[in-house]
């Protein structure tokens, strides 16, 4: 009986809690005004995934440190695993956007090389100009890349790498 004598409390209770709840969404589904970009600005975005080259040069072994090794373990080339880091450098206009060194994860400084950074610019003719070393071998930049972009409001420029076609800007 005591369990119904409460339910004209707890009903009206209920809807109040629902309401104050519905509020909240539709207040931040609409209200509070977000504004991403501004109305001449644009993105840069520079993506990349990449092992740099290895440290140390691979070596042929000899016949004689191959009968040593186990059959199962013979190569006949040895490579260290450790690689080398990146350092790159993205220039927009002679200013620098983008500068960064990054090793390489992992426990034998072996992984490759996750990056990603975005930045505002404001939109019109702009000269990009990219450069990555991934050689510790190399003095300077072993890889270049130039291009005049036209920037749109509000458009995402993305910088990419491929090893086998170098940057893009798209």
């Amino acid at each position: 009986m005591s369990h119904n004598s409460k339910a004209w409390v707890r009903y009206p209770l209920q809807v109040i809690n629902y309401s104050v709840f519905m509020l909240l969404v539709w207040y931040f589904s609409a209200a509070p005004s977000f504004e991403h970009l501004g109305e001449n600005e644009a993105v840069v975005a520079l993506t990349l995934s990449h092992a740099g080259q290895h440290k140390e040069p691979c070596r042929r072994l000899t016949q004689e440190e191959l009968a040593k090794l186990p059959p199962n373990m013979r190569k006949p080339v040895e490579c260290g695993r450790e690689r080398s880091p990146l350092l790159i450098e993205v220039k927009m206009d002679d200013q620098i956007l983008f500068k960064k060194k990054a090793n390489p994860p992992g426990l034998y400084r072996d992984g490759s090389i996750d990056l990603f950074m975005d930045t505002r610019i404001p939109a019109g003719p702009h000269s990009f100009s990219i450069q990555m070393n991934d050689s510790i071998h190399v003095e300077g930049f072993n890889f270049s890349h130039q291009q005049m972009v036209d920037v749109a409001p509000a458009q995402l420029l993305v910088i990419g790498f491929d090893v086998s076609n170098g940057f893009s800007v798209k």
